[in-house]
């Protein structure tokens, strides 16, 4: 059985606005910082699952990846799930190219429910997590979300989608590409 997900790695130019928010923050948020080469935004979380099921999700993230042209995305926004309340993930989100990243998530979980695989049934919201919150502070977290709600961190062309294995460890999760396809529609 092998932990695993669909979806891509951001570029590294993410993390040098992710590195100044921990930096702004670190006096009212504490938690887990993603590292920079652990940016990643997710299509369907796979959980643990079968080394003879890989098979399946390979063929279909082929099939799916031959039918896609490059999505410009626009990283733009912080938020917070599940709310400014009870956050436990603070995320950058995407502007442009969401519909498109939506679109695909939908086809990526579709085409896995066809080989037997099932999903989380939780709606996908294009973002890239960056920090997993364990204690904040309300008011400061309302004040930043509001500071950074319209602004751009970037953009980016999602040229590939790729197969994910995460490994959970003792210092954070260790994520090992298992397979990368090249958008060619």
């Amino acid at each position: 059985m092998i932990r695993a997900f669909v979806g891509f790695f951001t570029t590294k130019k993410l993390y040098e606005h992710v590195e100044k928010l921990e930096k702004q923050t670190e006096s009212f948020i504490k938690g887990k910082w993603v590292e920079p080469q652990n940016l990643h935004m997710t299509f369907q979380f796979l959980g643990y699952i079968e080394e003879e099921k890989l098979v399946d999700v390979i063929k279909n993230i082929q099939t799916l990846a031959n039918r896609y042209k490059p999505i410009h995305v626009k990283y733009r926004a912080l938020g917070v799930f599940p709310s400014v309340d009870k956050a436990r993930v603070l995320w950058i989100g995407v502007s442009e190219g969401s519909k498109q990243l939506i679109d695909l998530a939908k086809e990526v979980v579709r085409a896995n429910r066809r080989s037997g695989i099932k999903d989380e049934g939780k709606p996908f919201y294009p973002h890239v997590t960056i920090c997993r919150i364990k204690e904040f502070d309300r008011k400061r977290l309302k004040d930043l979300l509001k500071r950074y709600e319209n602004t751009n961190f970037g953009e980016e062309v999602l040229d590939r989608i790729a197969l994910i294995k995460s490994s959970l460890t003792s210092i954070g999760p260790i994520y090992t590409v298992l397979e990368e396809f090249y958008f060619h529609g």
